[in-house]
């Protein structure tokens, strides 16, 4: 059973806002219900349910996913 995690984009060192979005649950019936987790939150809730926690590494590019501006004809 896993929990996958990533960084947020805007997230930096001392922002005081939670670091990491939760991308997906792997087994078993847990359910998160926020956008976003701070890592000691992500920690507790894996020692109670015995779940590893992935972190998911991000490509530095940040290109995937952009939208585009309509091309006008």
């Amino acid at each position: 059973m896993k929990i996958f995690v990533r960084e947020r984009v805007k997230a930096t060192d001392g922002d005081r806002r939670p670091k990491y979005r939760v991308v997906g649950v792997q087994g078993g019936d847990l359910t998160i219900k926020v956008k976003r987790i701070r890592k000691c939150e992500l920690k507790q809730i894996a020692e109670q349910t015995g779940y590893e926690i992935v972190y998911l590494e991000r490509d530095g590019k940040g290109g995937e996913g952009k939208r585009t501006q309509p091309v006008e004809a």
